[in-house]
């Protein structure tokens, strides 16, 4: 059910007839609407009329509520009352003159308000409308978390006021309804719920959940939103500083079109909450092994290119300073995976790390001019190939994730790192290496980047050696450590350093 929505026939604010409000909303496949013109209660006889006009099934439920400013709460919606209610009018003298009504707080989160617990859990109330077109993102995602927090009755509402996004945000009712008593009903039984789909996901200490709200069908419309709940103070320091970086690249070219990242919506420090935008689509990773061999090719060329965009801007967002203390703490941590275990393997790690370490220190300190704000963790799982319109190949987009890592770093850092864990990603798959040769992907970087290829080149194999004994480290930290898998990339650091001489 839509169960806010304004007519510009009783609603001054709104720009849409009721007849074209009620065909919008069956269109979409919702099974109804009401209608709650501000302080205007439709009569039975105008909804006969607007039914006929609009040509829809009998099944298909049209209602009237009301939307009343009170002297309490501000904006409600009232269900079940038989007449129109003025302005300022009381929620105990509504109780009082209609008492089974079904009052329902009107997008208490509009604007930067954040109601207060007692006044969310008012027992006046039969429910709040948590989910509103006309709250911000932070203001949904604020009370799709109060809901869960406080345990209330909630609705959506999309607060229709123009044809194009009516049925945006509709309630889902548990028990079929045939009238506004059997709406009330529900409503007072709490047996309804916004129309949305969240996923919770796990993370190190993170709560990361996945939130689509509004109908199927309306891509243009639907809101996705990922909302990162950081448990840990160190971490939240880490999603922070990507938070901002994130911010910073939108405002470089990467806030839309077909190279962008995440855009970013909100930040509570006080919670250690974060909120960004979700994307619709599959990791580079996935959308190679189901693509046609021309897509797949097309997409690993725009990762090339997304990845050269990005160092083009030559950006310094992060201290210029912070890549090699890093990375001495890195490699020191990489190394310590082997000893802990006192692995067979220690020793070459150790002389690879070595060599890699003190390459690195010579490419930063003869040219530090060089260094660009990096990924720091580009690979086929961080990269995300999606459209914004199913239907329409032109809304094409691609997308990298997690900043977290995001230096000042040479260039041929992201590159080593995305072509030493494209091949360890896709080894189990040898016909994919094949069909998908790294020299597509560096072929696109040099031309997006205007680069030649030369010391370049060499530069890569350091940064894919690098790349190669975190791998090694991982491997160890999962209990993998006596594979094949570990000997294999430390032979192919090995090989990869060896051209550095």
């Amino acid at each position: 059910m839509e169960m806010h929505a304004h007519t510009s026939e009783h609603s001054p604010c709104s720009s849409v007839s009721a007849v074209e409000l009620v065909r919008r909303v069956f269109a979409k496949g919702l099974q109804g609407i009401v209608l709650t013109d501000h302080h205007y209660l439709w009569g039975a006889e105008e909804l006969k009329g607007v039914r006929r006009a609009a040509e829809v099934p009998d099944h298909f439920l049209l209602l009237a509520g009301q939307e009343v400013s009170s002297a309490e709460l501000g904006d409600v919606l009232v269900y079940g009352a038989t007449e129109s209610l003025p302005l300022g009018t009381s929620l105990l003298d509504i109780r009082r003159r209609f008492p089974d009504v079904a009052l329902v707080w009107a997008h208490p989160y509009r604007g930067s308000r954040i109601p207060a617990d007692e006044d969310l859990c008012d027992p006046l109330l039969d429910g709040v409308e948590i989910f509103n077109s006309n709250q911000s993102v932070r203001g949904n995602s604020q009370g799709l978390q109060d809901w869960h927090r406080l345990h209330f009755t909630a609705i959506a509402g999309t607060d229709t006021h123009g044809a194009s996004y009516a049925g945006t945000y509709p309630t889902q009712f548990d028990h079929p309804l045939r009238t506004m008593s059997d709406l009330v009903e529900e409503l007072r039984r709490g047996r309804c719920r916004p129309f949305f789909k969240e996923i919770p996901r796990a993370g190190a200490n993170t709560r990361v959940t996945e939130v689509t709200i509004g109908t199927k069908g309306a891509d243009e419309f639907r809101e996705r939103i990922i909302i990162k709940s950081i448990e840990n103070r160190q971490k939240w320091k880490n999603a922070d500083r990507a938070y901002h970086i994130m911010e910073t690249l939108a405002e470089h070219g990467f806030g839309g079109g077909l190279f962008r990242v995440p855009r970013p919506i909100d930040e509570d420090p006080a919670s250690m909450t974060i909120i960004e935008e979700g994307l619709r689509g599959k990791s580079l990773f996935d959308k190679l092994l189901t693509s046609s061999l021309a897509d797949g090719r097309e997409y690993l060329q725009l990762a090339a290119r997304w990845l050269a965009r990005l160092h083009n801007c030559r950006l310094v967002i992060t201290p210029p300073d912070d890549f090699l203390p890093r990375e001495e703490l890195r490699l020191a941590r990489y190394l310590e995976r082997f000893t802990a275990i006192n692995h067979r393997h220690t020793r070459k790690a150790r002389e690879i790390m070595e060599l890699v370490q003190a390459e690195e220190t010579r490419l930063v300190q003869e040219d530090p001019s060089a260094l660009v704000q990096g990924h720091g963790d580009f690979h086929p799982k961080n990269v995300f190939i999606g459209q914004d319109n199913q239907e329409n190949r032109e809304t094409l987009f691609i997308a990298a994730i997690d900043f977290e890592s995001s230096l000042v770093l040479p260039r041929a850092f992201d590159v080593g790192c995305f072509l030493a864990q494209f091949r360890n990603q896709f080894f189990a798959h040898p016909a994919m290496l094949k069909e998908f040769p790294e020299s597509l992907f560096l072929d696109a970087y040099l031309q997006e980047a205007g680069m030649g290829d030369g010391e370049f080149r060499r530069q890569v194999e350091l940064f894919r050696a690098r790349t190669n004994l975190s791998i090694a480290a991982y491997l160890i930290k999962l209990g993998l450590g006596g594979g094949e898998d570990l000997w294999r990339v430390l032979v192919e650091a090995e090989q990869a350093v060896s051209c550095l001489g």
